[in-house]
This record gives C-alpha cells, sequence and structure tokens, in this order.
C-alpha cells in the first residue's frame, strides 16, 4: 500500500509539472499572438473569443472537475495570463 501511495504521489507530481509547462507554453502563444495583433491594430482581449473559449472547455471537460470549477479555472487562467503579459 505504501508503494502505491508513493506512485500516486510521484504521478500527482508529474502531472503538475505538466501543468506548469502547459501554461508557460500558453504564455508563449499568447505572446506571440498579442504581438501580432498590435501590428494589424487590433486589441488585445477579445471579451467574445474569451466567451468561445469558455463554451468550448466546457463542451470538452468530461469531469470530474465540476463545470463550476472549470469556470473558476479558465478566469484565473486568463487572469493569470492577463497580469503576467501586462494586460491586466
Amino acid at each position: 500500500m505504501r508503494e502505491r501511495f508513493a506512485e500516486i504521489r510521484a504521478d500527482i507530481v508529474e502531472n503538475d509539472q505538466a501543468i506548469i509547462a502547459a501554461v508557460n507554453r500558453r504564455l508563449e502563444l499568447v505572446t506571440e499572438l498579442w504581438e501580432l495583433k498590435a501590428r494589424l491594430g487590433l486589441d488585445t482581449v477579445d471579451p467574445d473569443r474569451e466567451r468561445r473559449l469558455r463554451d468550448a472547455l466546457a463542451e470538452a471537460n468530461t469531469g470530474p472537475l465540476s463545470a463550476a470549477g472549470l469556470e473558476r479555472l479558465i478566469t484565473d487562467l486568463l487572469d493569470l495570463t492577463k497580469k503576467e503579459l501586462g494586460a491586466g
């Protein structure tokens, strides 16, 4: 049983590291997108795009993350992105 306990903890650490890598990649991609938008004279933040993102992620969520939990995660991710990249 202790071995399984250690395996689960190791899997959690690995998963958390993957989340950090994915967030960092997201920041890189958004930086590139915002640079393109600036060259085209477009607004950095697009509320309609954010709504479509929320809808798409809600549709893709198969749980066990609740709808409320997903909404919080998306809101926090978008807020973090804006703060990290200087738009919030």
